[in-house]
């Protein structure tokens, strides 16, 4: 039977490698029962590649996927981007073995307007293909953002339809944030990804002790429409079995466990519930 391979989206443990560093922090999620890890909003110094490098071959872990900008988020952000460290980028993932990049988000200011979106894409396809010559595959990471309209299409099938060699890293929760069904959604781009994010929606509850109904109804409503949670695995509302199930279908091959905020919760203890659901539901052997 086919199978794919889950693993963990490392932005959510950023704080674990600022306090443990890198190599006990992928020791613990080798004790977690995690078997793959995307890295993100890690610094990629030689220290952390090097420990990255050693704890993958340590603790069988693959490195699934790095992260990279095209270009900086914001003007004058700091960070690696592939318009300036295009070498740096491909020798780290060679180095590592690792043979996905992934793009976290187009650059804020591009967002609002359809020609600045279809230069990012022209932009993005072209860093693809560079990468391809070195056996790496570029992806797009979405948001829920990326289904904002442009005559009537979502932005991210304008990405889509006007790229050929760029992938996408679907996020299920993100897709269900913006109205979408994420079944159909990522059935709709079968045979375009090879990483799916999988996290889950959750409607949290009101904290209204400190609102004065009488005064300040602007932050009843500022609480009730601003509910919905980052969830752990099991503990959202999102059919994460039919979501796997269609991942699989349309050709994603890592499957990677993400939290954005984790509120107040230990991330190590999220992922334990995350994969501890994921076996329940049927998926242990791809661990």
């Amino acid at each position: 039977m086919k199978k794919g391979k889950i693993g963990v989206q490392m932005m959510m443990l950023k704080g674990k490698v600022e306090e443990l560093g890198v190599y006990e922090t992928m020791k613990k999620v080798n004790e977690l029962g995690y078997h793959a890890v995307e890295v993100s909003q890690i610094p990629m110094t030689p220290e952390n590649v090097a420990e990255l490098k050693r704890a993958s071959e340590d603790f069988d872990i693959k490195i699934a996927a790095l992260s990279a900008a095209v270009e900086p988020m914001l003007p004058g952000m700091p960070g690696e981007t592939l318009a300036d460290d295009f070498e740096k980028i491909v020798n780290d993932c060679k180095t590592l073995n690792c043979n996905y990049l992934r793009i976290g988000m187009m650059p804020l200011m591009a967002m609002g307007n359809k020609d600045t979106i279809m230069e990012f894409i022209s932009k993005a396809e072209e860093m693809a293909h560079r990468l391809a010559e070195h056996g790496i595959e570029l992806y797009y990471h979405t948001h829920h953002l990326e289904f904002q309209k442009f005559d009537g299409e979502y932005l991210l099938d304008i990405i889509k339809n006007n790229t050929e060699k760029l992938g996408f890293e679907l996020d299920v929760h993100w897709i269900q944030r913006a109205g979408v069904n994420p079944v159909e959604f990522v059935k709709g781009y079968a045979g375009r990804i090879s990483l799916l994010h999988l996290k889950d929606y959750r409607i949290g509850q009101m904290d209204l002790s400190d609102v004065d109904f009488q005064k300040d109804m602007a932050k009843f409503f500022d609480r009730f429409t601003n509910t919905i949670e980052f969830a752990e695995l099991g503990e959202g509302n999102l059919d994460l079995k039919a979501i796997i199930d269609a991942g699989l279908e349309s050709g994603a091959q890592f499957f990677l466990v993400e939290q954005d905020d984790t509120y107040g919760r230990d991330p190590f203890d999220c992922l334990e519930i995350s994969a501890n659901h994921l076996r329940k539901l049927g998926y242990a052997d791809w661990f």
